[in-house]
């Protein structure tokens, strides 16, 4: 996680003193209990919110108010609970103050505010981006009655009086209630560093061991760990230099990934190690890259040296998956849905908040045609926010199909597209399937398309929505997404400021912001130039809004959790406590 300008390494540590630094981690008590809150960010209540605004996505998640980026900490609890965290300004509306956020839930969408479980430690430092794990077998020695302790490591930041950035620490904290609140170890830092541009601490359990990835922002390296109890860690490895060399590497994951074959067959499990970049992505800003490949508990091995992209639009930023997914189910994927070069102007703002996360996804690798080792990514079950059926047709071949979801209270839409009995050969160039999303008031517009012969371009296209101008607001994305047999599949959705598009079964995926003056409301989907016996099938769904039945009948806001189960109700000293 970064949110300054491009800092110089000037007067930093070396890669080789970080490492040393880290091999003779203090075990020293000294560090007391901070007991700094800031007076203007509330403890031990969630922050209510307004999620009725024109632009407030309703089956995405963001925060009740203020500046969100990053995910962190994600993890399932053994209740099946997901606890989400993120970088989270709780004072404003653009970068800064950085504080844990958290939320949960119990289908990825429906989400609950809770009370900010991460507090910084004093004026001069914030809480960076992490991770947390539970911790069954109390290997930490935290939880000698329990099995569902919980332990968070993050960077903890320091910045002088005058905003001059300062040493990047690791630090952890622990948690008896399940996540909701922590206390912090005494012995922290668990890994010092004098280095500005050493963070992003993320951890998994390996056989018998606990593995750390951290990012060296400015080297291009990402650092391999290795722990027997999440204090005492100790370098084991470095990942350099490979792929895309942009201004900085953040926001390392290493999980472990299924790998489906062509046909759908459950091959050897993988190893993923995906990367955040920024700035420097292909087309401006923030993105995400990953490399599958093969991990032995201390050295990760990519299959090749290429730089593969997560998402081929511009707003998939620092995603992470989450710990504790059931082993025989794929993992899952949470992103945050912004770009830095522009993600403290957008006109959410004037709502009072500021980015949301991406879809929930479920992931695996496979081998496409041609290009080989991708990352797919789908929407995880839909089911708890699908609504009704708007429209359907099981033949639209050289037609058009107009749905108006006007009435639709969500503004949100689910849709997908077919394309069976593709001949092998003779696909003209223009032959396409499109959509288009209007606001008819306006004429504003969203727009996407497939070209089904040729090079097999897929385009998106934001610049018809007026709601939002900025140089660095990239309004055109395309990838080439190849035919594999006889078949070709779409589905996408719209949740009033954000488009997700997901192809041929998630070997692609875009995720694109949009702001327009006016709702969206029209749709239409299209095809033309269809080669003869093709079939194209399509259907579109309303999806409900998570947050609608959330809010107060009194003043529309969603207020989170008011019960007091394990975070409003805690003691005061035991607030002070969490307050690191």
């Amino acid at each position: 996680m970064h949110w300054l300008q491009p800092i110089s390494l000037a007067g930093t540590l070396s890669l080789a003193n970080i490492c040393l630094a880290a091999n003779t981690t203090s075990t020293s008590n000294s560090t007391s209990v901070s007991t700094y809150i800031d007076p203007n960010v509330p403890t031990g209540v969630p922050i209510a919110g307004d999620y009725s605004g024109r632009y407030r996505p309703q089956i995405h998640f963001s925060p009740p108010k203020h500046f969100m980026n990053d995910p962190n900490g994600m993890f399932r609890d053994d209740q099946g609970t997901w606890h989400l965290y993120y970088q989270y300004n709780p004072t404003g509306i653009a970068a800064g103050n950085q504080h844990w956020g958290h939320a949960t839930s119990e289908d990825l969408y429906h989400w609950v505010n809770q009370p900010i479980a991460l507090f910084p430690p004093r004026k001069t430092q914030y809480i960076f981006s992490g991770s947390a794990v539970t911790d069954p077998n109390n290997t930490s020695g935290f939880f000698p009655s329990q099995k569902n302790g919980v332990v968070a490591i993050y960077t903890l930041a320091e910045y002088g009086q005058d905003g001059s950035p300062g040493p990047q620490t690791q630090a952890i904290a622990y948690s008896h209630d399940g996540g909701y609140t922590f206390t912090p170890y005494k012995g922290n830092p668990v890994i010092p560093s004098n280095s500005s541009q050493f963070r992003d601490p993320k951890v998994v359990w390996y056989q018998d061991h606990w593995v750390l990835v951290i990012a060296y922002a400015q080297d291009y390296e990402i650092g391999i760990f290795t722990s027997p109890d999440l204090k005492e860690w100790k370098h084991a490895s470095n990942f350099s230099h490979t792929g895309l060399l942009t201004l900085q590497w953040e926001c390392p994951n290493l999980v472990q990934m299924p790998y489906l074959d062509s046909d759908g067959k459950k091959q050897e499990d993988m190893w993923l190690l995906a990367v955040s970049v920024n700035p420097g992505a292909p087309l401006g800003g923030s993105i995400t890259q990953y490399y599958p490949g093969h991990f032995n508990g201390t050295h990760f091995e990519a299959v090749d040296n290429a730089a593969r992209i997560a998402d081929f639009g511009k707003d998939n930023y620092a995603g992470q998956f989450f710990y504790g997914t059931p082993a025989d189910e794929p993992p899952v994927y949470l992103g945050w849905a912004s770009n830095w070069q522009y993600t403290q102007v957008v006109p959410t703002g004037e709502e009072g908040w500021r980015s949301a996360m991406t879809l929930p996804r479920r992931s695996y690798l496979t081998k496409a045609k041609r290009v080989g080792w991708r990352l797919v990514t789908e929407p995880y079950d839909l089911e708890p926010v699908m609504g009704s059926q708007l429209a359907s047709n099981n033949s639209l071949v050289n037609g058009s199909l107009a749905v108006d979801f006007a009435r639709v209270d969500s503004n949100a839409l689910y849709w997908e597209a077919n394309i069976t009995n593709l001949p092998k050969t003779g696909i003209p160039e223009s032959a396409t399937l499109n959509f288009t999303l209007l606001a008819p008031q306006t004429g504003e517009f969203i727009r996407g398309g497939y070209y089904l012969g040729g090079d097999t371009p897929f385009f998106i296209d934001r610049g018809g929505a007026k709601g939002f101008d900025n140089v660095f607001f990239t309004d055109k994305f395309s990838t080439n997404t190849l035919i594999d047999g006889d078949s070709w599949r779409m589905s996408g959705i719209i949740d009033r400021s954000i488009l997700e598009v997901f192809l041929d079964g998630g070997i692609e995926s875009a995720t694109v912001n949009y702001f327009t003056t006016q709702p969206l409301s029209l749709m239409v989907l299209s095809t033309s130039d269809m080669p003869k016996g093709a079939n194209v099938s399509v259907s579109v769904h309303a999806l409900e809004s998570a947050w609608a039945n959330m809010a107060d009948k009194g003043d529309g806001l969603v207020h989170g959790n008011q019960t007091g189960n394990g975070t409003a109700s805690e003691s005061k000293s035991r607030l002070f406590g969490v307050a690191l």
